[in-house]
């Protein structure tokens, strides 16, 4: 992946709308050149998909969860399971497998405590668990689906950059 790609990648992150001619623009390219890379870039698994982002409360899903989940099963039937009940759950956005005393966490997003409980009941009923600790989110500060892509120069920047001692500067 080149400077050109990571350009792409970053507008399509912006606005997946853009017209190709518009980025291929920004970028240096032709339509038909911009076109060929967006699709190589989707065909290697780079793109996953385009979506459309939503305001979550703008269509009254106002509770935001972070359950923390420790099991005493690690076995590859459990995983097989708690993986299948959880990604069949619409309220459950993101699950991470975690290092630490925490074994998973997940993102869970709802309209209101009653759907939260109601949600936390079937989990439970559905998978055997030894702990699940809850967090509510107060406020979103920051949300983004956009990685950090470095450009190349940012990488070799940061290899040509001198290490400082600590102490004081020479020659005093």
């Amino acid at each position: 992946m080149d400077a050109i790609d990571r350009g792409i990648l970053k507008l399509l992150q912006e606005d997946a709308s853009l017209p190709i001619a518009e980025i291929g623009g920004r970028v240096g390219l032709s339509q038909t050149a911009c076109w060929k890379r967006i699709q190589r870039l989707e065909a290697d698994g780079v793109i996953e998909r385009r979506v459309a982002l939503v305001d979550p409360e703008r269509v009254g899903l106002k509770v935001t969860a972070l359950v923390a989940i420790e099991t005493n099963d690690h076995s590859p039937a459990w995983i097989a399971n708690f993986s299948s009940v959880l990604k069949a759950m619409p309220e459950v956005l993101d699950i991470y497998r975690m290092a630490g005393e925490v074994d998973y966490v997940l993102r869970v997003i709802v309209p209101d405590m009653r759907a939260y409980d109601a949600f936390y009941r079937r989990l439970i009923a559905a998978v055997p668990l030894k702990n699940v600790t809850t967090q509510f989110a107060l406020e979103r500060i920051k949300t983004t689906t956009a990685l950090p892509l470095l450009a190349d120069d940012d990488d070799d920047a940061r290899e040509r950059a001198p290490r400082r001692a600590a102490g004081p500067p020479s020659g005093l």
